[in-house]
């Protein structure tokens, strides 16, 4: 027989009736996060730690070593090179300071070969200090010393000294006529430009 009024044994109409959970192990595992292929919250692919090969850890230590090695060799290379352009440049000024210090020398030679030999005693005299002259310039032509070329070339202030200008027919406006001290080179260094009288156009 049905009783009626505050029994606790009859739900109210339209209420949902809540589902038990299962028991056991059905109910553990509806309890249990769920889960998915999705990688842990915060890490990545590149975050992940590399694996810990020996073979790849010796073989990066083996490249850096080599890299190590090359930018040595490289360095050191450059440094000798430096230092041996620094010697080359270091020797040829001491070389060309002493050559400077040698063409007055030249000069006073090659202007007593041009006096007149008045007598076979003066001329005896003469061909000694040819004999001088010609050795030493042989010395400086073996050492990459060069005259320069200027009696009929066109006037060049990187190689001549211009002394004097004179206007002269038969002659182009700039042409070097006269050289009064004769220029000199040392290999590509100039030693002394020659001084030199230069043709004026009128």
């Amino acid at each position: 027989m049905a009783r009626h009024g505050n029994g606790h044994d009859d739900e109210p109409a339209g209420r949902p009736v809540a589902e038990e959970p299962p028991a056991g192990e059905d109910r553990a595992q509806s309890l249990a996060p769920e889960e998915d292929d999705r990688e842990p919250r915060g890490l990545s692919a590149v975050d992940a730690p590399e694996p810990t090969d020996p073979l790849q850890a010796v073989q990066r230590e083996r490249d850096d070593l080599r890299d190590r090695l090359l930018r040595k060799t490289a360095d050191f290379d450059n440094y000798r090179k430096r230092v041996e352009r620094d010697r080359q440049a270091t020797s040829e000024s001491v070389a060309a300071d002493l050559f400077r210090d040698l063409l007055p020398l030249v000069d006073d030679l090659e202007r007593a070969l041009k006096a007149d030999a008045p007598n076979e005693a003066a001329d005896a005299y003469r061909r000694g200090v040819e004999l001088i002259h010609r050795q030493l310039i042989e010395l400086l032509r073996k050492r990459g010393v060069r005259s320069i070329d200027a009696v009929g070339t066109d006037f060049d202030p990187h190689y001549h000294q211009a002394v004097s200008y004179e206007s002269i027919a038969g002659h182009r406006d700039g042409e070097v006529i006269e050289e009064f001290a004769r220029g000199y080179m040392l290999g590509d260094r100039l030693l002394r430009p020659a001084m030199v009288k230069v043709a004026k156009g009128e």
